[in-house]
């Protein structure tokens, strides 16, 4: 059970062992984050250059430069040995190798300890998220301790130890209770939450919203633009969130707004760069650390067009991606469109 002071509020817990699957950025930072915190931490890596790495000179080079990570944690290629006494597994795999990963892997995961997927973004063959991936690919008795945790969290920032806020959004509230104790610690403030469809949507539009972003700024739109961009953008979420069942009020959190505002106004996200980048007339960098938003951008195409949701920003975003359509006129487009009510918008928040 879940720590409790007096007034039964929920307080910071360290658990003995943790398992991160997955040795990018951000599953480096997390098990870092766990370690520093008191963790034995496992994490399973795919490349032998980066569990090296990690065991030998305690850094991760490749995909967190600049960063000693604490000897609690170390790395391992074996899924058994990593989640091997576990009382918490993070999943930080990208979204498009879920299923695939987890058909070969699920008999290696332990059921009876929360699953935590950090993934984000929309499977391009299924239109599925992370959360749906897992729903769909494990056996039920997995479901209840699976959680989403979203939210405004640069690799870097987590592993330097910087404040952080993050939503912890679990259909099981024990659960959703139990990760936000294993988590938090004076620099990272978990909350918890129940709208998971909610919330795994957010995370993955906000990475579309920081391309438009990155490209307004690029062309030197100027600020108006990119406060309109994410004001409107939160309308987008809004609305694909209640088409899909979740609560149109979780824009204002932290997997929302806060996500969104952090991905779409600094460099040091790769989706941002990405439309940055296509502004100064410079290719797609297909590199380790592609940012999600760029395939999430097809995906979300053709998933907002069979459910009828109409998000002109994620679409023009699409255009100029995956069907050529200049830049400067796409975003331009945006200005001329029919005028419209945000009374519209609003109304799916006090309905939710």
């Amino acid at each position: 059970m879940t720590k409790r002071d007096a007034q039964g509020e929920v307080k910071p817990a360290v658990a003995s062992r943790v398992c991160v699957l997955g040795g990018g950025a951000f599953g480096t930072a997390m098990a870092q984050h766990l370690a520093v915190k008191g963790s034995q931490v496992t994490m399973w890596a795919l490349e032998q250059e980066v569990i090296d790495s990690v065991n030998n000179q305690h850094e991760n080079p490749a995909y967190l430069p600049g960063f000693k990570l604490s000897e609690r944690l170390v790395a391992t290629l074996s899924v058994e040995e990593a989640v091997e006494g576990a009382e918490m597994v993070l999943l930080i795999i990208p979204t498009p190798f879920i299923a695939s990963w987890i058909h070969e892997n699920q008999r290696k995961l332990p059921w009876t300890v929360p699953l935590v997927c950090c993934s984000k973004g929309i499977e391009e063959s299924t239109l599925r998220t992370p959360y749906e991936i897992l729903v769909d690919e494990l056996p039920g008795k997995y479901h209840n301790q699976l959680c989403v945790l979203s939210g405004p969290s640069f690799a870097k920032e987590i592993a330097g130890g910087l404040p952080t806020n993050a939503t912890c959004a679990a259909k099981c509230s024990e659960v959703a209770y139990r990760v936000q104790s294993l988590v938090s610690t004076k620099s990272f403030r978990a909350y918890s939450a129940s709208d998971v469809v909610g919330a795994e949507l957010c995370g993955a539009v906000k990475n579309v919203l920081a391309i438009a972003c990155g490209a307004s700024d690029g062309l030197g739109f100027g600020d108006n633009a990119r406060a309109a961009l994410i004001t409107r953008g939160l309308a987008e979420m809004a609305r694909l969130i209640v088409k899909k069942g979740g609560r149109a009020t979780t824009i204002n959190g932290l997997a929302g707004v806060g996500d969104l505002v952090l991905t779409c106004s600094s460099k040091l996200s790769r989706n941002y760069s990405v439309g940055y980048s296509l502004a100064q007339g410079k290719p797609i960098d297909s590199g380790k650390a592609v940012a999600e938003g760029v395939k999430t951008s097809l995906a979300l195409h053709i998933l907002a067009d069979q459910l009828g949701v109409n998000m002109p920003i994620c679409e023009s975003v699409h255009k100029v991606i995956h069907a050529g359509v200049p830049l400067k006129n796409v975003l331009a487009s945006l200005q001329g469109r029919s005028l419209k009510s945000e009374d519209e918008d609003a109304t799916l928040q006090s309905a939710s």
